[in-house]
């Protein structure tokens, strides 16, 4: 699949349809370069890369027969490392287990030479990219402690690199728009085939099975050696560069003006005497219709150099669905056993194009008011959340600044220690949605944004990321588009509201936490501006041909 060293994504194609096959992946990285994460999942033509079973009819109650993880030795090549999965599956065929259900994974590690010639073989994980999925789990309700336990029903402590990955809607309670439909009110997977790129790379299957789901060891088979044949069929490396396109329309919800009525009346109900509203996150809708379809795994991968320092970047693609993609910089949590780590994240201002420069926004950004109280609610909701599950939780840094490549944030780490792994669950119940990406109190920020919000915010702000049996991580779904074949993309920012609240200034700011993904459409030369030199050039080679004839 891709190249063993660096953070490149690999991309399938189907030489026939010649149509991208989404893959998933998460990067894990060192926290100083933050972790990074790919979802993406089989949307082709070809079905039977796209049918599994929902894990969510099951009864989560009841454990599955058998989780295994079989590791064979390193080889030197991707191409080996394939034809060794394919006679391990044959293997496989040939001697199924005795169990009604279960899941197992296959993997054979892919060896590295360095450059003095010796051998290495990494186990930190950096990235994954999958394809397909060998089991999924998705609702229309919204992800309950059920969900949960039909999810950890695939996961074991025995088999760390087992996952689930997936999303949350921002708002199960929400009406769901027609370009979210597929995504449910949550959405995840085992992938069936998928990619891992760490300091050497891990070329790795994974079938899953339960006959109480009608879903037997036959079908699951000949589905995974289905998927199989798609990702042998080519594998090119991924394009870090968006080809251009010409934007033939572009608008937001809401408008500037109906922006600035809406951040007023949110201002009018904070100053409110007795309210007990003290923050709301309005977010705005950009939709960007373009003259040929956007690639989002090129996306992705151009946002990845560009902004991807200390930042996660995802996309999740379900079957026969749009993409969604994004670069976001905000851990909702990551835990480890019982350990688990936290960050509030707040406030933002422009980097400077100088050092001297930067260094007068940042000591603006430390100083300002409005910004310490929007930074302050988030930082200590959070702290509060994870003091009702953990033993003792501490802050440190307790107000910092993160510089990211085009904005800069206030900055707070909080880590504690649950007093059961069991309170997973309640710990991704509790912490979204955050101040950060709501406000405060939570349910009546919630409600003034389904009032004043037009548009549905889908997986934007919700939880995005990945359970293992002792360990998950979850980012916030934010600084996030939604690419839509035929029609561009919908780009997706929020700004807080707070006492001090300028609506001009926040409309700036969603501009410029969107312009990340608006420098790679080629903006420049706006569209009536094309036309009208088209429209001058074809009347002065009118001119010109009349006066010939003449």
């Amino acid at each position: 699949m891709a190249g063993a060293a660096g953070h490149c994504l690999g991309r399938f194609i189907d030489p026939d349809s010649m149509k991208s096959i989404s893959i998933i992946s998460m990067c894990a990285q060192p926290v100083s370069s933050r972790h990074s994460l790919h979802i993406f999942h089989c949307v082709n033509s070809y079905r039977s890369c796209s049918v599994s079973m929902n894990g969510c009819k099951a009864d989560p109650r009841l454990p599955i027969g058998t989780i295994e993880s079989r590791t064979f030795p390193a080889v030197p090549s991707p191409a080996l490392a394939m034809e060794k999965l394919h006679s391990a599956i044959s293997e496989l065929k040939s001697n199924p287990p005795p169990f009604n259900s279960g899941i197992i994974r296959l993997q054979v590690p892919i060896q590295l030479t360095n450059g003095i010639g010796h051998s290495s073989i990494s186990h930190n994980l950096v990235s994954v990219a999958g394809l397909g999925s060998a089991v999924f789990f998705r609702s229309l309700n919204p992800f309950s402690y059920n969900d949960w336990k039909s999810i950890k029903r695939f996961l074991s402590t025995e088999c760390p690199l087992i996952r689930a990955y997936g999303a949350m809607r921002f708002d199960a309670r929400a009406t769901v728009s027609s370009e979210w439909e597929d995504f449910g009110s949550f959405y995840f997977m085992v992938p069936q085939e998928f990619d891992e790129l760490e300091g050497s790379s891990m070329l790795a299957v994974s079938v899953a099975w339960d006959n109480a789901l009608s879903w037997t060891w036959g079908k699951a088979i000949y589905s995974l050696e289905s998927t199989m044949h798609l990702a042998s069929s080519n594998v090119v490396r991924l394009r870090k560069e968006v080809s251009r396109t010409f934007i033939l329309s572009n608008y937001h919800s809401p408008s500037k003006t109906h922006w600035d009525l809406a951040v007023k009346r949110a201002l009018q109900i904070i100053n409110r005497s007795g309210s007990p509203l003290i923050k709301v996150v309005l977010a705005r809708s950009s939709r960007f219709v373009t003259a040929t379809d956007i690639d989002p795994i090129a996306w992705l991968a151009c946002l990845k150099e560009a902004e991807g320092k200390n930042a996660y970047q995802f996309c999740l693609q379900p079957p026969d669905a749009p993409a969604f993609i994004g670069n976001t910089p905000e851990q909702l949590f990551h835990r480890k056993w019982c350990n688990i780590n936290s960050e509030a994240l707040a406030g933002t201002r422009a980097r400077g194009g100088t050092t001297t420069l930067d260094l007068q926004i940042e000591h603006d950004l430390l100083s300002s008011p409005k910004d310490d109280l929007e930074f302050t609610i988030v930082r200590d909701s959070i702290r509060n959340r994870l003091e009702v599950v953990c033993d003792r939780v501490v802050v440190e840094p307790k107000k910092a600044i993160r510089k990211l490549p085009r904005v800069q944030h206030l900055y707070a780490r909080l880590a504690g220690r649950l007093r059961s792994e069991d309170d997973e669950f309640d710990i991704l119940a509790s912490l979204h949605p955050s101040p950060a990406v709501c406000g405060f109190p939570t349910e009546e920020a919630r409600l003034l944004i389904a009032e004043s919000e037009l548009f549905d915010r889908g997986m934007y702000a919700g939880p995005i990321g990945w359970f293992g049996g002792g360990e998950s991580e979850f980012a916030v779904g934010i600084r996030s588009a939604l690419v839509e074949k035929g029609l561009g993309a919908l780009i997706y920012a929020g700004t807080g509201i707070v006492e001090g609240s300028n609506p001009t200034l926040e409309w700036d700011e969603l501009e410029l936490k969107t312009s990340q993904f608006t420098k790679l459409l080629k903006l420049e030369i706006p569209l009536r501006s094309k036309a009208e030199n088209l429209g001058t050039e074809l009347k002065r080679m009118k001119d010109k041909a009349f006066w010939n004839h003449v």
